[in-house]
């Protein structure tokens, strides 16, 4: 995904991208016929009812028992139940303790990392910072929308963590070095505005 949208802001042709997704879409579709383990995800994915002993099941009851407000700080009952809770689905835990409200703050501060560092690169003038940059947030920002994806059921399960908020050291550390590189990148520099490199060329 991040090389896909690297490529399409470097000018790549929406043909060309539009025939990377065609040949993912084949890919898929031949593991899922070669791999029982792969259809067997998928299946479960897709259908209409979920096993109540299972990751998901879990998920979507701590999400309803939460409501607007939640339960309470440690009065949550799925964290001792639902396996990977600290990590692939913490964000099921904190719907639970402190309800759907927390749950869209937190979605908030993530779309606002991501939108502000977008809109500061739009205006960057190195094309390695504009394309490096946009390739950090897109890994930064699909990380945290498959985590919260599969907690609702909206995605496959992936095992992917949520940015800085789930527990993990190594999750920790690759994501703070990505941020880090993202303020460096972000970051306010003496330039002149990206039109003026086309109005130079231009002459």
């Amino acid at each position: 995904m991040a090389w896909c949208v690297i490529y399409f802001v470097a000018g790549a042709p929406i043909i060309l991208l539009m025939g990377v997704v065609a040949l993912a879409a084949v890919a898929g579709v031949f593991f899922y016929n070669a791999s029982e383990h792969f259809a067997r995800r998928i299946d479960g994915f897709l259908s209409a009812e979920v096993a109540p002993n299972t990751q998901l099941a879990y998920a979507a009851n701590a999400i309803r028992e939460g409501g607007f407000f939640g339960a309470g700080l440690g009065e949550g009952a799925v964290k001792w139940t639902l396996p990977d809770a600290h990590t692939d689905f913490i964000i099921a835990v904190a719907a639970e303790e402190y309800g759907v409200l927390l749950v869209l703050v937190i979605i908030a501060l993530f779309a606002t990392i991501a939108l502000r560092s977008f809109l500061r690169l739009l205006k960057e003038r190195d094309p390695f910072i504009r394309l490096a940059g946009t390739g950090l947030v897109t890994l930064f920002a699909m990380q945290a929308i498959i985590n919260m994806g599969v907690a609702v059921r909206l995605l496959p399960a992936k095992g992917m963590t949520l940015p800085f908020v789930s527990y993990g050291g190594s999750s920790i550390l690759a994501t703070g070095l990505a941020m880090g590189m993202i303020l460096a990148f972000t970051r306010s520099r003496p330039q002149g505005d990206l039109a003026d490199i086309f109005n130079k060329r231009g002459r």
